[in-house]
C-alpha cells in the first residue's frame, strides 16, 4: 500500500530541476493525500530548503525524503502495545463508530496478550447491537478469554461495572470493554460514555487505565472528525488505525497526530488474527511511500 500511488510524482519531477511552480504542485499532491494542509506546507518548506535549484536524480530520491520526514513527524506519537498492561487488572475502554472494526480489534488485542500469558476478559457494553455482543463472545471462545454480557438493551454502564468487578474478583490481567459507536445519537452516546466512566471510577478512581479510539483509515478526513467528536465525550489515551491494507489514505494519520497529539498504539493490516501490529513510525513511513 502506497498512499502516493495515485499521484504522478514521476511526471511531477520530470523537469529535473526544482522551482517554485513545482514545489506548489508538490504541496497540492500532499494535501490531496490527506496529510493535512499544515504538514503539506511544512514538508514543502523542508523540501525547498534541501532541494531548491538542485537536480533530482529520480523518483526514489523524493520517496526517500518523504519517508524520512514522515518518520520524524510520527516518532513522538509511538505508543507500544505492551504499555496497555500496567497492572492487574488493567481496565481498557475501546471506542469507535460502528463499522471501523472495533470488536475485531478487541479480539486481536486479546489474542496478543493471551499469547503472552495474560488472563483476559471481554465486556460487551455495546448492548444495542446483538451482532456486536455475539461477535465478541465468539472471539472470547476463540482465544479462551472470559466474557461478560447482559441482555440486549441493558444499561451499558452496568456491563462496564460488571466487567471491571469480574476482572478484580477473578484476577484478570486485562479487561477490554467494547462500547457503542452511534455518533448519529450523539447526545445519548455522550451520556452513555459519561455513565460508564462514572461507574468505573466508583470502583477505582484510576479506571479506566486506557480509552482507545479505533479508526478506519479508509474514511480519510472523516476519521479526523471522529477524533474530535470522541474527544468531547471521553479522555482518549491512544488510537488504533484499521484497514490500512485496503487504502491509499494512510496520510490522515499524520493530520490526526499533528492536530490532536494522540499517540498511535497499533495498526491493522488485514483480517487475520496476526494482522494487528504495534505502531512503528519508521516502518509506517516506509509503507506509505514505498514505490
Amino acid at each position: 500500500m502506497n498512499f502516493f500511488e495515485n499521484f504522478k510524482f514521476s511526471n511531477l519531477f520530470s523537469k529535473k530541476k526544482i522551482d517554485e511552480d513545482l514545489l506548489n504542485k508538490f504541496e497540492e499532491l500532499l494535501i490531496e493525500s490527506d496529510v493535512g494542509t499544515q504538514i503539506a506546507s511544512d514538508l514543502k518548506e523542508k523540501f525547498k530548503k534541501e532541494k531548491i535549484g538542485k537536480e533530482i536524480k529520480n523518483e526514489k530520491e523524493i520517496f526517500d525524503f518523504l519517508g524520512e520526514q514522515i518518520s520524524k513527524i510520527l516518532i513522538p506519537y509511538e505508543k507500544k502495545l505492551d504499555t496497555l498492561y500496567k497492572n492487574s487488572p488493567s481496565i481498557i475502554v475501546v471506542a469507535g463508530v460502528n463499522g471501523v472494526g472495533k470488536t475485531t480489534t478487541i479480539g486481536k488485542l486479546g489474542k496478543l496478550f493471551k499469547n503472552n500469558g495474560k488472563k483476559i476478559v471481554f465486556g460487551a457494553a455495546d448492548t444495542f447491537r446483538a451482532a456486536a455482543i455475539d461477535q465478541l463472545e465468539l472471539w472470547s471462545k476463540k482465544i479462551g478469554a472470559d466474557f461478560v454480557k447482559s441482555d440486549l438493551g441493558t444499561d451499558p454502564a452496568s456491563v462496564g461495572y460488571k466487567t471491571a468487578k469480574f476482572a478484580e474478583e477473578n484476577k484478570s490481567d486485562l479487561a477490554f470493554i467494547d462500547t457503542a459507536g452511534r455518533l448519529q445519537n450523539k447526545k445519548n452516546l455522550m451520556e452513555e460514555y459519561k455513565k460508564i466512566f462514572t461507574v468505573l471510577k466508583k470502583i477505582n478512581p484510576e479506571y479506566p487505565h486506557e480509552t482507545i479510539l479505533v479508526l478506519d483509515a479508509t474514511t480519510g478526513q472523516n476519521a479526523l472528525n471522529q477524533v474530535e467528536e470522541f474527544k468531547k465525550i471521553s479522555n482518549l489515551t491512544g488510537l488504533i488505525i484499521t484497514k490500512l491494507d485496503t487504502t491509499a489514505k494512510g496520510g490522515i494519520l499524520l493530520a490526526i497526530c499533528k492536530k490532536h497529539g494522540l499517540p498511535v498504539i497499533a495498526v491493522g493490516m488485514g483480517e487475520k488474527e496476526s494482522d494487528l501490529h504495534s505502531f512503528n513510525s519508521v516502518d509506517f513511513s516506509k509503507m506509505l511511500v514505498k514505490n
